[in-house]
């Protein structure tokens, strides 16, 4: 498999565990707020759509493009929610949780993995298959539920 088609996984399987964690912790910021709760679920939403589109042979750049950029938005979103509060979202400052620190870590490797799949020619293997990708994601969701142990747990 070329370095592409490694790379456009790694942000496959991103996606997906992102999205799980952040559909899994969606009902809990819901609780907290429609903003946070609404946040989680377009970003839960989002990134389930990348991952489904980027597992197609011939998945456009854009789709890397965007993945990259979600995963910044994500990232600076959470150092905001941890050093400022997100303004209107969620305006109280969040503690810093190890659940949401792995999550950003995820989201930085598949950032990486983005950008070297966007500077590479673009004849591309197949991607790893769809189904994997949502087993991925649901395995994330579910692990997320086992380990967080309610939001303001140390999780």
């Amino acid at each position: 498999m070329t370095s592409l088609g490694v790379d456009r996984d790694v942000v496959i399987v991103a996606c997906a565990i992102s999205a799980g964690i952040h559909a899994a912790l969606t009902p809990e910021h819901f609780d907290e707020g429609v903003g946070a709760g609404g946040g989680f679920l377009v970003a839960a939403v989002v990134l389930g759509v990348l991952a489904v589109v980027l597992t197609r042979r011939r998945a456009p750049a854009v789709a890397l493009l965007a993945s990259a950029l979600v995963f910044a938005g994500l990232i600076a979103s959470y150092v905001l929610a941890i050093t400022n509060g997100v303004p209107l979202l969620h305006p109280e400052v969040e503690p810093v949780e190890t659940l949401a620190v792995v999550t950003k870590a995820i989201e930085a490797v598949g950032i990486v993995a983005a950008v070297r799949a966007l500077r590479l020619p673009i004849p591309t293997p197949a991607p790893i298959p769809p189904a994997l990708t949502a087993l991925i994601g649901i395995f994330s969701a579910l692990v997320t539920l086992a380990v967080a142990g309610g939001h303001g747990g140390s999780a």
